[in-house]
């Protein structure tokens, strides 16, 4: 029998069981969730054209979280999350390194692009875990490719 914790498959499965956590915390609450996406800073003036500057008077933080948004984004991280279990045990696998390589690529590429093309999500804590996690992680198994599929 394999050892599940060998050669640093901690991380992996580490990184999926905080995972599963945030899929669960999705479906229960939006807080959380809207911490990520907690949206652009807007007006609460009826003056829509005003343009948010740090002198502007009157702003607001506007989250697009939904409860139905939420739920896809844990049904998501939950599909991702039992992906990266699947390759923290079979690490030496060439396609399930690869599919969850694609799971962090895919997350980055989503979180980037919501905070820097969309914007959705502000830079801040609620971010920079997903952001630092997904880049981090895909950094870190492009480089190990040689060391884990043989």
């Amino acid at each position: 029998m394999k050892v599940f914790f060998r050669n640093g498959c901690f991380w992996y499965t580490s990184v999926s069981i905080v995972s599963v956590a945030n899929s669960i915390q999705a479906y229960a609450i939006l807080t959380y969730t809207a911490r990520v996406y907690s949206g652009t800073t807007s007006p609460t003036s009826k003056n829509a054209s005003l343009k948010p500057s740090p002198t502007t008077p009157n702003l607001t933080t506007v989250s697009p979280v939904t409860p139905l948004s939420a739920r896809t984004f844990g049904t998501w991280t939950l599909l991702s999350s039992i992906i990266r279990l699947y390759a923290a045990y079979h690490i030496d696998n060439p396609v399930v390194y690869q599919l969850a390589l694609w799971t962090y690529a895919v997350a980055g590429f989503h979180f980037f692009s919501e905070w820097l093309y969309f914007g959705t999500a502000r830079w801040g804590a609620g971010l920079a875990g997903p952001v630092f996690v997904s880049t981090g992680s895909l950094a870190w198994m492009l480089s190990q490719w040689g060391w884990y599929v043989r």
